[in-house]
């Protein structure tokens, strides 16, 4: 796959351009909506004998558009995105840079650069896609803008049972904790990257050492609490739990984020400095507060014999 950064204003006599398909969204997720769209243009791709082109900005529009606001936190941060784009045999993925120029840019002037400008011939998106300063051009009016240069696919609300699949429904069960349901429709298990950094060492000294994970990106944290969970160690995957918190049996004060520690049911070597990845499966529990540190080495031999339990029983079921 070709990655094309493109920043407006954008000189598309210098591309290598190829007739193609273009599939447009901001995809945070490349949920199973995600993955309809950017299908649906694979399909037409063939049809018409030209490129698969996916479409994407950086950074998130809010974050331009809504200044001195808190940074946002992401399903994908844009090298998680570009990996999993890739898996879906795309030819050529265009990241354009969300700037306030690019964010002031009309509808039709839009359509012109960026569609019309590398010669695409028909274009799929979401029912809600949205371009143009203000959002103001729509699926209904890129017919219009088209200028009969190209054609166009609306995909239409993707759900699962009776939910919309959406990012903003990702989230928010990300954030109750849900992260088992995150599946249905993110087509995958949530994970994150991160580095394993020094802490306070405090679990080797009770017999649960713990890999402390420094976030690599900025990725949505799920809620606070326990959870069953895996972390992928030069390409193996390991079975742990995983406690997100502030650790209030120990601080009183509160850290500007919480610390993501992982215990290995069986890994005993040293990874200080190495990358790794942390798959939520299942949440055991919330952070509570313990009296002293007996009661806490009680309840983490609970909770390692519920993540037991639970990988049990996805063994048995598989």
């Amino acid at each position: 796959m070709d990655i094309i950064y493109l920043q407006h204003p954008i000189e598309a006599s210098t591309l290598k351009k190829r007739k193609s398909v273009m599939a447009l969204g901001y995809f945070d997720g490349v949920h199973n909506g995600h993955k309809q769209v950017i299908q649906t243009a694979s399909q037409k791709a063939k049809d018409l004998g030209v490129d698969l082109a996916v479409m994407t900005f950086d950074p998130h529009p809010k974050e331009v558009l809504r200044q001195h606001t808190e940074p946002l936190r992401f399903i994908t941060p844009l090298s998680d995105k570009i990996e999993r784009i890739n898996k879906l045999d795309v030819d050529t993925l265009y990241v354009v840079r969300f700037t306030e120029e690019f964010a002031k840019l009309t509808p039709q002037e839009f359509v012109d650069d960026y569609l019309i400008g590398l010669d695409v011939k028909h274009v799929v998106a979401g029912f809600d896609f949205t371009y143009g300063a203000l959002g103001k051009g729509t699926m209904e009016t890129l017919p219009f803008h088209a200028r009969n240069q190209f054609s166009q696919t609306t995909v239409a609300k993707f759900k699962e049972g009776d939910k919309k699949v959406s990012s903003t429904e990702i989230r928010s069960l990300l954030n109750e904790g849900r992260v088992e349901d995150v599946s249905l429709f993110l087509g995958n298990d949530y994970s994150v990257r991160g580095v394993v950094v020094h802490g306070e060492k405090r679990g080797r000294t009770i017999g649960f050492p713990t890999a402390n994970i420094e976030l690599s990106e900025r990725y949505i944290i799920p809620k606070i609490g326990v959870y069953a969970v895996e972390m992928k160690i030069r390409g193996k995957l390991y079975q742990g739990v995983c406690n997100i918190g502030y650790k209030p049996t120990f601080h009183n004060e509160r850290a500007e984020l919480p610390n993501i520690e992982v215990h290995l049911f069986s890994f005993y070597e040293t990874i200080y400095g190495e990358e790794v990845e942390v798959i939520w499966k299942k949440r055991i529990r919330a952070e509570r507060k313990f009296s002293g540190i007996d009661e806490l080495i009680t309840q983490i031999k609970l909770d390692r014999e519920k993540a037991v339990d639970f990988f049990s029983t996805i063994k048995n079921d598989r």
